[in-house]
């Protein structure tokens, strides 16, 4: 995408062995949340109750590995040049901050049960983490490969849908 002359591409300054390190950390948290959340729904339908320990391990490791994932998205994002882009990118950090909270909550109210389980509610937070995520995914893939969706063109005024 072309806006005043300046793409919306990023390219991510954290490397190892010419891979950018970014997108590989963001798939741990992302497996993990997801993990949790299919135990979940198995303790929810009688599965026994091993499957909510196992989901709470599995939140917390989401959390650790999705620090880490946005403390390296913030580096990549720290040496963009161009505004538009980092606006963007900034954007995305901030639905990945949301998805970290939601489920650092969805921890704490799990500290209090006995099983570390959740109820029907605490489920529906961590689908809605989930559906945020997803969004967050999509939108950084496209990012990645240059193509702006079109409500990010829309604020970066190209109107030429």
């Amino acid at each position: 995408m072309q806006v005043e002359g300046a793409t919306t591409r990023m390219e991510s300054r954290l490397r190892i062995a010419g891979q950018a390190v970014q997108p590989i950390l963001v798939m741990f948290p992302l497996g993990l949340f997801a993990l949790a959340t299919i135990f979940d729904v198995a303790h929810l339908l009688g599965a026994p109750a091993i499957l909510g320990a196992l989901a709470y391990w599995n939140i917390v490791a989401g959390l650790v590995s999705g620090v880490l994932a946005a403390v390296a998205g913030a580096i990549d994002v720290a040496y963009v040049r161009r505004p538009v882009a980092k606006r963007i990118g900034v954007l995305r950090g901030l639905l990945n901050m949301g998805v970290l909270i939601l489920f650092a909550v969805a921890l704490m109210v799990r500290v209090g049960a006995p099983d570390r389980a959740a109820g029907v509610g605490l489920f529906f937070v961590e689908l809605l983490a989930l559906a945020i995520a997803g969004f967050g995914v999509w939108f950084g893939g496209e990012l990645a490969n240059g193509r702006a969706p079109a409500f990010a063109r829309a604020a970066a005024g190209h109107r030429g849908y």
